[in-house]
């Protein structure tokens, strides 16, 4: 694959440079907690010895991995450095072969018995067991075994939103939602110059480091993140259309790239979205785990997002009937006038009541639509 990205054949890898080197040198090494529940220690863990500490429980047991690569936003971070991207979970994808079912378990019981090796001192862990272990640390578990994926994932838990999220592929349809979010950087290198060298490097000492875009042409995809530009390809394969995450990044100040195709793109992301979760109960729960997922040290930013997501789902819809939109138009807002009351300190969002629309000479700043006796910063769209 370096080879390949050396001599430009392969367009959507690149080498990485020294900085984004040793800025991947700094997010392997850093120590990130993986909280515990109830009396559960906090476990202070680095993402360079986790990978291999699981990789070497896999291969102990005789699976196979192809390559470890670090993906998502922290490998965005990794190639662009940009204080408007925040990192978000550390997601790490083991490329292994899992043949038979009877993988998934082992899988499990390798990431979860790897976790008695951070636990602290003067911990007994003889009687601590997997189950104890996945009850303490572990946020979501999921497996997906069907006829063109397979692959599963372990979210360790951490308070502050940035989750280690260990994934394990076989085989997956899709790696990515949008072109900023499709960079993988594969760690091989990087590992064997910890067991060699340790995590000393500098610019004339480090490992060569290839980094690459699931989207299909990495310098497209850089140019996307480094001018904060929205592009997709087939929003409609993505489960959900994309819709949330697509919202977020509008919220976070990108746009689209291809502002011809916009109304296009959105309707097909808002059609995906209502046909994989239709029901009323099921979009407030994707909506809700959004929120709480993506938003973690965030809470500012949130009902700006609620506020596009309304807006898109408004102009957008296509595929509902008018009640249905309503109701999705009115979860939105109710959600949206929750979370301004908690950012501006009221406990019960019920004591606040919206009675009209605001005329536009009365949207400023200072301006409080609401019948709370306090003042807001902005106002809440009505039905």
């Amino acid at each position: 694959m370096a080879e390949a990205a050396d001599s430009g054949e392969c367009e959507q890898c690149s080498v990485l440079t020294w900085e984004q080197v040793s800025r991947l040198n700094e997010v392997l090494t850093e120590v990130v907690p993986v909280h515990g529940r109830g009396n559960f220690p906090t476990l202070e863990v680095c993402l360079r010895d986790v990978v291999r500490t699981v990789r070497a429980r896999l291969q102990g047991q005789g699976i196979g991995v192809r390559d470890v690569r670090l993906n998502g936003s922290t490998a965005s971070h990794v190639l662009l450095e940009d204080e408007g991207w925040r990192l978000k979970d550390l997601d790490v994808i083991f490329r292994v072969d899992l043949p038979q079912e009877a993988g998934f378990q082992l899988v499990r019981d390798m990431v979860l018995s790897s976790l008695l090796d951070f636990l602290p001192g003067g911990v007994n862990k003889d009687r601590i067991t997997a189950v104890t272990l996945k009850e303490a640390y572990v946020q979501k578990l999921v497996k997906v075994s069907t006829a063109v994926d397979r692959w599963s994932l372990i979210s360790l838990c951490n308070n502050d939103g940035r989750n280690v999220e260990l994934k394990f592929v076989d085989r997956i349809r899709r790696q990515f939602e949008f072109s900023v979010d499709s960079f993988q950087i594969v760690l091989d290198p990087v590992l064997e110059h910890y067991e060699r060298h340790g995590a000393a490097m500098s610019p004339g000492s480090h490992p060569t480091v290839v980094g690459e875009s699931v989207y299909g042409d990495f310098e497209a995809a850089l140019g996307h993140l480094r001018g904060r530009l929205i592009a997709t390809r087939r929003p409609e394969e993505i489960r959900g259309g994309g819709l949330l995450k697509y919202c977020s990044l509008l919220a976070r100040g990108f746009r689209p790239a291809h502002a011809g195709e916009l109304r296009t793109l959105q309707r097909y992301m808002c059609s995906r979205f209502f046909i994989d979760f239709p029901d009323l109960s099921e979009q407030r729960r994707q909506l809700e785990a959004y929120l709480r997922c993506h938003f973690a040290g965030e809470e500012g930013r949130r009902y700006t997002y609620l506020m596009e997501l309304r807006r898109v789902v408004k102009e957008s819809t296509v595929c509902l009937m008018g009640h249905e939109r309503r109701q999705t138009l009115n979860l939105i807002s109710l959600t949206a006038l929750r979370v301004l009351a908690e950012q501006n300190g009221i406990p019960d969002a019920s004591n606040v009541t919206c009675y009209y629309q605001p005329a536009a000479y009365a949207r400023g700043p200072n301006f409080c639509p609401y019948y709370c006796g306090q003042s807001l910063p902005t106002w809440l769209p009505c039905k």
